[in-house]
Formats: structure tokens, C-alpha cells, sequence
């Protein structure tokens, strides 16, 4: 298939996985705003394992890459990398923020769901949609539960015997397990009231980050979490989702099988007109 020309837009929290398939999801949008999911795609592109941790400024840049569909996913938005040692990929230009988020809105708000019903009946066969933008109609609260703290054990296992796509084959570090699962309330354009886990990438190294801030009191990094997520904001700031399908949960048809993947945030509009 021909060379696909792809702005990155997502990159999720990475998870263990025994296949290394989906230790991180990557996804973004065509040049006609339609969408792509990219795996697997190797951690040493997306992040420094050995400096900070923190996600490489990859988001919001074009790559051209060739891509295979995957005849093991019935998303039609799911692809491969034909050349999984990635040197066939060609990194473009970064889109900026500049005019409150303008190249980026034109290219990531093409199609814009309010409505959930609508998107998850969009989800089924033979559809199966897996991507998309959601406006929200209110942002209620951000909301956190308590995790497990470890990894598990065969997991840990599995990552210490090195990236797959490494080539010197070196021991890769652990990414450090969230101790907190993350949630945003809302509501859509009819008022239902939905609850979606947040699995963006962004609020896990905010997250850490207050929590070196915070000299390690976990009260006080998630309280400056929820101020970023759910106060600044609501108030400041004109929220999109972007949201993905879990193929566990899509395959098995579940009810909502959609989660947070990415969080759209220019300044609200009206904000503007104050500058």
C-alpha cells in the first residue's frame, strides 16, 4: 500500500503486554483529518528511557511511514509498521500552537461527535469505528481511584528482556506503574452522564512530575492533577477527547468500549477576544 503521511496525536500510558502489541497506543490523523492507529510502535521512539522519561516531543508532527492494515484487528483504523526497525520513517514538521491552536484544529476537528449514543452505535458491525473526536457538553469533575502499585510480575519479566525492536539488545527500563487510575465525568449533548478513564499519556507524567514537585505526598500531586484537569480547564480552556476503542472490549461488544486516549486543549475562544 502507498506511504501514509500521518500527524501524531496520541500516545497512551504503555502497559506490558505479552505480545508487545499494544505496550503503547499511537494514533493521529490523515492528511483528510480521518484517522490511524499505529502498533506496535517501539517505547525508544516515543521516549528517553534513559534520561527523564518523558515523551519525546513527537505529538503533533507529520511522519510518513509505510504501514500494513492488520489482519488481526477488525478496526479499520489499525495498522502496523511494514518495517518494524522503523528506517523506513520519515519525520516532518511539527504543527505549533500559534493562533490559539489553529493548523492543529483544522486538521484534528474535522469531525466532531457530541452525542456518545451516536458514536457508540457508530462502533458496531459493520462500522466498527475505533477513533474519533468527542466535544463534550459539560465537564463535571476529574475523578481517581487507586491502583495496583507494581506491575505484575511476568510483565516485569517480559519488559527486562529488552525491547523488541532494539538492536543492541540491552535491558530496557521499566516505565513506572501508575499507582492511580484516572477518569473524567461528563456530559454529552443530551445531558447523559458518562464516566471515561483517562489513559493519555499526559496526566501519567504530570502525575509524576507533581509528585516531585510535592517531595512524594501523593495528596497533594493529585490534588494539582484534578486543579489542571478539571478546574483550569473548565475554565480556561475549549476541551475535546480524543477517543479510542480498546480491542478487548470492542471485540466483546461491550457497552462502552471507548476510554480517553488524548486531551485536546486550546484556549477558549472567548478567552481571546481579552488579549
Amino acid at each position: 500500500m502507498p506511504r501514509k503521511k500521518v500527524l501524531l496525536t496520541v500516545t497512551t500510558y504503555p502497559l506490558p503486554s505479552r505480545s508487545y502489541d499494544e505496550l503503547v497506543c499511537t494514533a493521529g490523523v490523515l492528511e483528510d483529518g480521518s484517522w490511524i492507529r499505529i502498533y506496535p510502535v517501539p517505547l525508544s521512539f516515543l521516549i528517553d528511557l534513559k534520561g527523564s522519561g518523558k515523551v519525546n516531543n513527537v505529538k503533533y508532527t507529520w511522519i510518513e511511514i509505510d504501514l500494513n492494515k492488520r489482519s488481526d484487528d477488525f478496526r479499520p483504523e489499525s495498522y502496523s509498521p511494514k518495517n518494524y526497525d522503523f528506517k523506513d520513517i520519515l519525520i516532518g514538521k511539527r504543527i505549533s500552537t500559534e493562533n490559539n491552536w489553529q493548523q492543529r484544529k483544522q486538521l484534528c476537528l474535522s469531525n466532531i461527535y457530541t452525542n456518545l449514543s451516536k458514536l457508540i452505535a457508530n462502533s458496531k458491525a459493520p462500522r466498527n469505528m475505533s477513533l474519533a473526536t468527542f466535544k463534550p457538553t459539560k465537564i463535571v469533575s476529574v475523578e481517581f481511584e487507586e491502583d495496583e502499585r507494581e506491575w505484575k510480575n511476568e510483565w516485569k519479566d517480559l519488559r527486562k528482556q529488552g525491547d523488541l525492536f532494539a538492536t543492541d539488545k540491552s535491558p530496557e527500563i521499566l516505565i513506572p506503574k501508575l499507582p492511580y487510575k484516572f477518569y473524567y465525568k461528563f456530559e454529552d449533548d443530551s445531558g447523559k452522564p458518562s464516566r471515561l478513564m483517562i489513559e493519555d499519556w499526559e496526566i501519567g507524567a504530570l502525575y509524576w512530575n507533581c509528585l516531585r514537585r510535592a517531595e512524594g505526598n501523593e495528596a497533594v500531586a493529585l490534588e494539582k492533577v484534578r486543579l489542571q484537569y478539571e478546574t483550569n480547564f473548565k475554565n480556561n480552556k475549549d476541551i475535546h477527547f480524543f477517543l479510542g476503542t480498546t480491542k478487548q472490549w470492542h471485540m466483546r461488544r461491550s457497552r462502552n468500549p471507548f476510554v480517553i486516549i488524548g486531551v485536546f486543549y486550546p484556549k477558549k475562544d472567548d478567552q481571546l477576544k481579552l488579549f
